[in-house]
């Protein structure tokens, strides 16, 4: 009987949550470690409720609570990465995420199993290349946008990131390469044409910049930024547009 309570209240408890009813969702939740203290997964979905309203400090409770019961608990080590990151303790942030990081490597089938995993890994190496690109060590920075993008191809904004520290590294032809190959997989994603343009732009080869953002003009006729873009390759011709 008490089974079955617990299984209809974390029905409902996942039911208020996914509605985004957090009030409903956390009672629900609070019932259930009522009844079983050890309820991992409340504890997990209470600590995204904490996170979720700023409430920082339940939240890290939260998340080292539920690795107390589960230590290898991937998706609450990167959460408890993320905020610690987040709230400057920085050494901590980073022996957590190793650690769910080494047991992702040992584990290879749990990564392809969770791809929301690989999103948090892939953003925790994005926040980290950006603090690398921030003090313009462009190598480290690109190291770790590539692991970001590997982890999750969804996110194509990451490679034009690569693209640009190519360019900033003078590798123009290798961030060409790069945004001609996003252009190409990805037809009607605009910033790839748009940043390609600039990238044209600014290595002298106007016709082709005009082209691209011709082509965003194709699709989006009232695109503000490609048709400043094409005005002032029009009428300046020594204007300096950087990528």
């Amino acid at each position: 009987m008490e089974n079955l309570k617990l299984s209809e209240l974390m029905r409902k408890a996942k039911d208020a949550f996914h509605k985004n009813d957090l009030k409903s969702a956390g009672l629900f939740f609070n019932e259930i470690i009522e009844f079983d203290p050890n309820a991992t997964e409340a504890y997990f979905y209470l600590a995204n409720i904490y996170h979720m309203r700023g409430e920082l400090g339940k939240a890290v409770r939260g998340f080292n609570r539920v690795l107390e019961l589960d230590p290898h608990h991937t998706d609450a080590s990167i959460s408890l990465s993320v905020i610690l990151n987040d709230i400057g303790k920085y050494e901590e942030a980073k022996a957590v995420f190793d650690k769910a990081n080494q047991h992702v490597k040992l584990s290879p089938q749990q990564g392809l199993a969770e791809p929301h995993v690989n999103k948090k890994f892939s953003l925790k190496h994005y926040e980290t290349a950006e603090m690398y690109a921030s003090y313009q060590r462009w190598d480290e920075a690109l190291f770790e946008y590539n692991k970001a993008t590997s982890l999750d191809p969804d996110n194509l904004e990451i490679r034009i990131k690569v693209a640009k520290l190519y360019s900033k590294k003078g590798f123009i032809s290798k961030a060409l390469e790069e945004l001609k190959r996003l252009k190409t997989e990805h037809p009607h994603y605009i910033p790839a044409r748009m940043a390609l343009g600039l990238l044209y732009y600014g290595s002298g080869h106007i016709i082709e910049a005009q082209a691209e953002w011709q082509g965003v003009m194709a699709r989006e006729p009232k695109h503000p930024e490609a048709q400043m873009y094409l005005q002032l390759s029009r009428s300046a011709t020594e204007t300096n547009i950087q990528l």
